[in-house]
């Protein structure tokens, strides 16, 4: 879990006390707690944002103040820490915690956080898919706090140049790819394809672009066994084939696609908004040269996985007065503007992204709106750690050449199967 780019590096892990929210300021939730310190956990805060933005709360909460405790980088570790913590249950060192978004239906299946009241929160104000990640059963167990989806960047001077527009689907792509990248010595397209939670994203993303999906029912039916699994996997997997995606994307994740990028070795790239930030920035080869749109599809825009976190509370939280006061200013729409401006995040409030003065500093703001509005989350499941994990090694031994697209969807359907038999 990491919190700068939702699938990989940086998503924070807040961990706070919260159990409900009033227009004006915070109400606790039935079992009663009060105000009091709290704990806070990070995966680490790439940017540096949040210790000067929880450094506000404390000097005028001095009788709430925040405790930071940083877990690892690596979102399989923090999640592994965070559920070894909640599984101490009373004895949790952890109030609240700004979970992964694809934690939610497993931490709320486990019985680690608790439900929360929809009303006692401004979810109309938050872009609409960025709910459907908070909520497992019908039921909202965590409030969202950064959002994210993945974006298309692409060298704009050389696009210009040969008088071609930025791709809105695979084939175009695909051509753009494998004809022009070439003459200008540079690698076609490359995403996140190691075998860690980045691929996971990556071939959801492909699966649900082509119109299919991985599970349904929260995880208790499979659906990945069809045509456009099958046509999702087999675009990725050709690309690698015919070398417009290098064998060196085989060993990406976020930060070593990013830096291929930024140094000037890819025509296209997949990544979160946070790319297209350093890319542009000083330092960069191709700063004043890139260009973000939609993820392309088989026939238009594809659709994005839905990153970002979510702030659940922890079913023995402590001070939940508190808790919901922090919750309350960190989902606020002044601090929301600080995580964008300080932290290059994607705030969850829909108003931000059509903020005249935002718009000029983050021209990407309107794509990626767009992108959050046409996303999905991930693959719902109580077990969807497995889940995952299946993913990662079906597709990537697909990628590799070690098996054909059909032969994956076969077998993800399979030992996606006897997952769900667990439930």
């Amino acid at each position: 879990m990491r919190w700068i780019h939702a699938a990989g590096r940086g998503l924070l892990v807040l961990v706070v006390i919260m159990t409900g929210y009033t227009a004006s300021g915070a109400r606790a939730t039935e079992g009663g707690g009060g105000r009091g310190p709290l704990t806070l956990a990070t995966a680490g805060d790439l940017t540096g944002y949040l210790g000067p933005l929880l450094e506000g709360w404390n000097r005028t909460h001095p009788a709430e103040r925040v405790t930071l405790v940083e877990l690892p980088d690596a979102a399989d570790e923090t999640r592994a820490q965070m559920a070894t913590d909640l599984r101490g249950g009373n004895r949790s060192r952890f109030d609240v915690l700004n979970i992964d978004v694809n934690w939610t239906s497993e931490f709320a299946a486990a019985g680690w956080i608790r439900p929360l009241p929809r009303e006692r929160f401004p979810l109309d104000t938050f872009l609409p898919p960025v709910v459907d990640t908070a909520t497992y059963d019908g039921r909202l167990y965590a409030v969202p706090y950064v959002t994210n989806a993945g974006l298309l960047l692409y060298r704009k001077d050389i696009l210009d140049k040969e008088g071609v527009a930025p791709p809105r689907t695979w084939a175009e792509l695909e051509h753009a790819a494998r004809t022009i990248a070439p003459k200008y010595g540079l690698d076609g397209y490359a995403g996140q394809f190691l075998p860690y939670e980045g691929l996971t994203v990556n071939a959801a993303e492909a699966v649900y672009s082509a119109g299919g999906t991985i599970l349904g029912d929260e995880g208790e039916r499979v659906t990945v066994d069809s045509g456009a699994a099958r046509e999702g996997i087999g675009f990725l997997a050709r690309g690698f084939r015919e070398g417009w995606i290098p064998k060196e994307a085989l060993t990406y994740k976020e930060e070593e696609s990013k830096q291929a990028f930024r140094d000037g070795r890819l025509l296209f790239l997949r990544n979160w908004p946070y790319a297209y930030v350093v890319a542009s920035g000083e330092g960069s080869a191709v700063a004043g040269k890139v260009g973000a749109v939609q993820l392309p599809g088989p026939d238009g825009p594809g659709t994005s996985v839905l990153g970002g976190s979510n702030l659940a509370v922890n079913t023995h939280a402590r001070h939940p007065d508190s808790a919901a006061r922090l919750i309350a200013y960190l989902t606020s729409e002044p601090v929301q503007r600080q995580v964008l401006t300080k932290g290059a995040l994607p705030p969850v409030r829909a108003a931000l992204y059509e903020d005249p003065a935002l718009v000029r500093r983050f021209p990407y703001l309107p794509t990626l709106r767009a992108s959050v509005l046409a996303a999905a989350p991930r693959p719902k499941s109580p077990h969807y750690d497995q889940v995952s994990l299946v993913v990662q090694a079906v597709v990537h031994d697909t990628l590799a050449g070690r098996q054909t697209p059909e032969a994956a969807v076969r077998r993800l359907a399979r030992e996606l199967d006897a997952i769900a038999d667990r439930s």
